[in-house]
């Protein structure tokens, strides 16, 4: 039986991460997703007529017409990505302080990368709020990171994390410093 079957916490390396670009502009060639599906459900752009899209469905090959409305940009995971931080507003702080705050609301790997060059080891608080792998649907977010019947699934949202978390370490301060993950309990025992 222990030839058969993996006993104990299975960790593997997994990459089956997808970003959505929304402020990418889509053209011929382009990886795309339904804005309304799953971001790893991936088309490529093989025309554009106007405000129509047709598309090529990367695994099956199907062709399909989308409205450019209903579409989003993607980059897989190792793809590189040129993220920024886009001001949408300002909280203003005592006037008699230095003090100052950033609230960034992002895919929390990229925005972590991107506060990497200026900030290492420079971050006093950190929350983060990662899919908690339920597959609930009534989220405003996926959080349905990996499908409930593939037998690695805690695997691959550990492996999902581990680059999150790492990134993240290299932005707190060692002396004084605080990360906050919210979880529940589906993984916070893995």
């Amino acid at each position: 039986m222990s030839k058969q079957k993996k006993f104990g916490l299975v960790f593997e390396e997994h990459l089956p991460e997808c970003t959505p670009l929304y402020d990418v502009k889509i053209k011929k060639g382009s990886k795309v997703s339904l804005k309304a599906g799953k971001v790893d459900d991936i088309y490529i752009v093989r025309s554009i007529d106007g405000e129509t899209a047709t598309c090529e469905h990367r695994q099956d090959h199907n062709i399909e017409e989308f409205k450019m409305d209903d579409l989003v940009a993607v980059a897989e995971f190792g793809e590189p990505i040129y993220p920024y931080l886009k001001p949408v507003d300002s909280v203003c702080n005592a006037p008699d302080s230095d003090l100052w705050h950033t609230l960034i609301e992002a895919d929390n790997y990229h925005a972590l990368q991107l506060l990497e060059y200026l900030y290492a080891e420079k971050v006093d608080c950190i929350y983060i709020d990662p899919p908690y792998n339920t597959g609930a649907r009534d989220w405003k977010y996926n959080n349905d990171y990996v499908d409930s019947s593939d037998q690695y699934r805690h695997s691959k949202w550990l492996s999902f994390m581990e680059k999150r978390l790492k990134l993240a370490k290299k932005l707190l301060n060692p002396e004084n410093s605080v990360l906050i993950v919210t979880i529940d309990e589906k993984e916070y025992a893995h």
